[in-house]
């Protein structure tokens, strides 16, 4: 049995240099998860800062091409005071059109805050954590649950058992809700890290990093009421098969199943992908191995629309700074990318979020650290198949160190937070910021039956070159000629009518022009009536 030990020092051990095996493996990587930061204390300020050097010994040849421009935007820079400080959850998008999220620490209280966010970055402080009944510095960000409301988690205290947590409920307007506190080990959950999943069944899942009689975890189930079920508890088979620690939340599969990661356990103690009913019967997927495929997936997985899960681990891989990978449904996992597989680990390291999906197809997301010298962190893109393409890299005046991952919006925008950096406390190396990323915006053209489209510019001609990504802002005018026999009956998406077709490029467009035929009239010869009854 292995007891508790709370970590109070993130990041005094560099992770990737540890290398011990099974339950210490992962209470160890959750002691250095986030650099620069208390667990608990009464300060609850930034700790000294730390930092890792990145040395590259070999030249490596690595699927990673240049990005075009794109444009980020620093929608704001928390102060560490009322606001809160060092935000280390996904932002969500809530129906009202708003931002809501969690900072780490500070606020009034602090013990860390929820806060709304409007698009154009006016922020509003909901709740400030009190360190007592509410719990206290949620790494999780929040879901929007049916009912409207949020619903999140908090990583210590709630004034039961061990002080290891809670779960929670707050309106839009900030009404607040404690639904459980964790008692901790040996009967209940403790130190719950990721966001919360709403099952098909309306129910809330979730996982504890501890808890449980081998106190390395559990998945549990909770209702909108605030019963809880524990679900799994993780190790209770000799070398922990099933995974011990889990860190990043479950997402839910097409087919009804839930699937997540634990970042130590399974056959090397490098972490597993399971797989698990709402009933609890769990199936290790798979066992990672630290050298050829990564170890310690923290990110919350994706099932991407070709039925595939993908995600990031942040320990391993052939630079030994994370990878990316693609798994199916029954567990055979491909290495998709290695980090710093670049001199000075150009395209970033240590991803600790998961990915998205974005409507065009391909997967975004964040590197806790690399980017090159400053070592900051990147914004990245990937797609199915491998080919990784460097966004953005972090200066610090514009944010520093993501630790959670992106969000897009209807419109194409990607939404994020970094850890560290801005324009405000920055004696502590900043105190975070919440960010805005618009790509390049492409326009997309189609047609329906016989005839061309084209663009003044000449960079579409369609049939034939159908799209073109274009600089932000700019303007676009297509026209439309019909082919012979046709007409052309007027645009469909982003234009109407059946003139010319002029648009800004504020963000991705679709337009279809449409063809039909033209009636065809036959010239009738006139007809003479004879009389044959004569």
């Amino acid at each position: 049995m292995q007891t508790s030990r709370r970590p109070l020092l993130l990041m005094e051990i560099p992770a990737p240099l540890l290398r011990v095996s099974n339950q210490e493996t992962a209470h160890l990587r959750a002691v250095s998860l986030v650099p620069g930061l208390s667990l608990k204390g009464s300060s609850m300020k930034k700790s000294s800062a730390w930092k890792m050097v990145c040395i590259v010994f070999t030249f490596c040849v690595a699927a990673v091409i240049a990005s075009p421009a794109q444009t980020l935007t620093t929608l704001y820079s928390f102060t560490g005071g009322n606001d809160g400080g060092f935000p280390l959850g996904r932002l969500v998008q809530a129906s009202d059109g708003n931002f809501y999220g969690t900072t780490f620490q500070q606020g009034a209280a602090g013990g860390g805050t929820v806060y709304k966010l409007t698009p154009s970055g006016a922020l509003t402080t909901l709740h400030s954590f009190a360190g007592y009944s509410d719990g206290a510095q949620p790494y999780a960000g929040l879901i929007q649950a049916t009912d409207g409301n949020f619903y999140g988690v908090t990583t210590i205290d709630g004034g039961v058992g061990q002080d290891v947590g809670t779960v929670f409920k707050i309106t839009s307007g900030g009404t607040f809700t404690s639904l459980h506190a964790f008692a901790g080990y040996p009967a209940d959950g403790g130190n719950p890290w990721p966001p919360l999943l709403q099952a098909s069944d309306g129910n809330f899942y979730g996982t504890t990093y501890e808890g449980g009689a081998p106190n390395v975890g559990i998945v549990f189930k909770i209702t909108a009421a605030g019963s809880l079920t524990i679900v799994h508890t993780f190790c209770t088979q000799s070398g922990c098969p099933d995974g011990a620690n889990p860190q990043a939340g479950l997402v839910q599969g097409s087919d009804g199943n839930l699937y997540g990661t634990a970042v130590g356990g399974g056959t090397n103690g490098e972490g597993t992908v399971f797989k698990i009913t709402t009933s609890g019967t769990l199936t290790t997927l798979h066992s990672f191995n630290y050298h050829t495929e990564g170890a310690a997936p923290s990110g919350t997985l994706v099932q991407a629309s070709d039925g595939n899960f993908y995600g990031t681990t942040y320990e391993g891989g052939t630079s030994n700074n994370g990878t990316v990978f693609k798994m199916t449904p029954s567990g055979t996992l491909t290495t998709l990318y290695n980090f710093c597989s670049q001199l000075s680990c150009a395209d970033g390291r240590i991803p600790y979020a998961g990915l998205v999906q974005a409507s065009d197809g391909n997967f975004y997301g964040t590197t806790y650290q690399g980017g090159g010298a400053a070592d900051y962190g990147t914004v990245f893109a990937i797609t199915p198949s491998g080919t990784l393409t460097t966004l953005h890299v972090f200066t610090g005046a514009d944010g520093a160190n993501p630790y959670a991952g992106l969000i897009q919006t209807a419109n194409g925008t990607f939404y994020g937070v970094t850890k560290d950096g801005g324009s405000n406390c920055t004696g502590n190396g900043g105190c975070g910021t919440v960010f805005k990323l618009q790509l390049p915006p492409t326009l997309t053209v189609s047609t329906s039956g016989d005839g061309s489209v084209a663009s003044t510019d000449g960079f579409i001609h369609c049939p034939g070159t159908c799209s073109h990504t274009y600089p932000l802002n700019t303007p676009v005018t297509l026209n439309a000629t019909p082919g012979q026999g046709w007409v052309f009956g007027g645009w469909d998406g982003a234009c109407l009518g059946t003139g010319s077709c002029s648009v800004a490029m504020t963000q991705p467009l679709s337009v279809d022009g449409i063809f039909s035929q033209a009636q065809q009239f036959v010239a009738a010869t006139p007809c003479r009536l004879i009389d044959t009854r004569l």
